[in-house]
């Protein structure tokens, strides 16, 4: 078994070089573009008010407020006013403001607060703020339209909807949807249906932020757009695909939202496999939601339902002392499994999936490895890293071909070489949306490419229900480590692409 590094690997235990780090360089930077440029291409959008469920919440202060104000420094958003909602108020619309200022300092940011206020709602009492929905929409013109956030608990998600109907806020509105989409199969029908009351299909907006990272959709065109990759996608070539996201932070205060659905809910049924569906799927027609997600759903209904006797639960080291969780809480805070998808491409091709709290480190890594070809003709013995593609899907993100070469020297010795893609260097000057910023982008031009449809969520629940009804026995790993023990040993001789401590 050869050792693995998280980055870079130096003269090890196996006789292999330090890796020789390339650069590729486009001929020309047209795969990103800068946020200012985006407005010459895009079709008139009319006036929108944004309605935030949850709007003193984690998500809109870190993401939702600061995503949109953006989206205005740019240039990206029409006519707009945004009304914060929730149970309780916070303040004066001034203080709402302020509690929702990333950066008050900047010199736009007062300019754009003026849009926002704030107005209490609850699944039992929605009436005030219909009202102050319907005089914004008033002041913005005929032609204008609603977008309204759920950012709630998954309990409180249905009655929400029932809300919305029952007050007119569904009225020429879009809906976005936070994950979990439901507990089960049982619940995700039941959500759905309760959608479907109220709104049509092409108005639902099943966010998964992982889709809107620039390194994701970069996944799609590296397969499909590239002569050295798209003959070799498949068995035969790709001896194993690996997804690995954990994450060295705790549950940061979370316990309620954790304790309710757990790590195997929250990011297996969502993250996790949406980023199988692009690296699995068959060539779409096109690049348009209608293609993309019937391709998904065929990739999906081929996916073999998870065999418990290959995923692995753990549970870190002191979260039954986190405030909030029960002092015997069995709820798993990591997940190891091994997944298959029968078809004639993927067919005998492993994809190891690993995610989890308290973890060494915080990646997002997608590895591909390549089938090894016979080494007999070299005359020493070859133990060097087989080839491998990866993806970093940070906001940084990077690709990496890990190959063989020689090794410099008088003998014919063969070591690691890689060769990386550095975006910044390579498209010098561009300024990508960060995901929510992309989405939001996309919701407003009424464009689902990247968001997923009620019959993927449904199947995806089929395929992960035998886990649910029988989950393997949690077990406790350390903070700072890579998971259980028996985790590591998931992806067999080849090893987590991370590093082992």
């Amino acid at each position: 078994m050869w050792t693995r590094s998280s980055v870079v690997s130096s003269e090890g235990s196996n006789g292999c070089s330090a890796k020789v780090v390339g650069s590729i360089h486009p001929r020309t930077p047209s795969g990103m573009r800068a946020a200012g440029e985006y407005s010459e291409h895009m079709e008139t959008i009319p006036p929108h008010v944004f309605v935030i469920f949850g709007a003193t919440g984690d998500l809109a202060r870190r993401k939702l407020f600061p995503g949109l104000f953006k989206l205005y420094r740019a240039g990206l958003l029409p006519e707009f006013a945004v009304i914060g909602s929730g149970r309780h108020s916070p303040g004066t619309d001034e203080e709402f403001r302020a509690k929702v200022a990333k950066d008050p300092d900047d010199p736009r940011w007062a300019e754009f607060a003026e849009h926002i206020t704030f107005q209490t709602s609850s699944a039992d009492d929605g009436e005030e703020l219909a009202a102050a929905v319907e005089a914004r929409r008033a002041e913005l013109g005929a032609d204008s339209r609603t977008l309204l956030y759920l950012s709630v608990p998954p309990g409180t998600m249905r009655p929400m909807v029932d809300m919305l109907g029952k007050t007119g806020l569904s009225r020429d509105a879009r809906l976005v949807l936070e994950k979990p989409f439901g507990s089960d199969l049982e619940t995700a029908r039941e959500l759905n249906s309760a959608l479907h009351e109220v709104f049509d299909e092409d108005s639902l907006f099943r966010i998964d932020h992982f889709l809107g990272k620039e390194a994701v959709q970069n996944i799609l065109v590296f397969r499909f757009a590239n002569g050295l990759f798209e003959p070799i996608w498949r068995q035969g070539h790709i001896a194993y695909v690996q997804i690995d996201v954990p994450e060295s932070i705790g549950i940061e205060g979370r316990a309620s939202f954790m304790e309710s659905t757990g790590t195997f809910r929250d990011m297996v049924t969502t993250h996790l496999c949406q980023l199988l569906g692009f690296l699995a799927l068959e060539p779409p027609t096109e690049i348009s939601a209608e293609a993309l997600r019937a391709e998904k759903l065929k990739l999906y209904r081929s996916l073999r339902p998870l065999d418990p006797e290959k995923v692995v639960f753990g549970q870190y080291a002191g979260y039954r002392d986190e405030e909030g969780v029960a002092p015997d809480s069995e709820v798993e805070t990591f997940v190891a499994l091994e997944a298959r998808v029968d078809n004639w491409r993927w067919q005998g091709v492993p994809f190891y999936l690993r995610t989890g709290k308290a973890m060494a480190q915080s990646r997002r890594t997608v590895t591909v490895g390549f089938t090894e070809p016979p080494l007999a003709m070299f005359p020493n013995r070859v133990d060097c890293a087989p080839s491998e593609l990866v993806f970093e899907l940070t906001e940084e993100p990077r690709v990496a071909l890990g190959i063989r070469a020689k090794k410099p020297g008088p003998g014919l010795e063969v070591g690691s070489a890689r060769l990386d893609l550095d975006f910044e260097e390579a498209f010098q000057g561009a300024e990508p949306l960060e995901a929510y910023e992309k989405l939001l982008l996309d919701v407003l031009r009424g464009d689902q490419t990247l968001f997923s449809g009620n019959a993927e969520i449904e199947r995806l629940w089929e395929v992960c229900e035998p886990v649910l009804e029988n989950p393997p026995p949690v077990q406790v790993y350390d903070r700072g480590s890579w998971g259980p023990k028996a985790a590591l040993a998931v992806p067999g001789e080849a090893g987590w692409r991370a590093a082992e401590q």
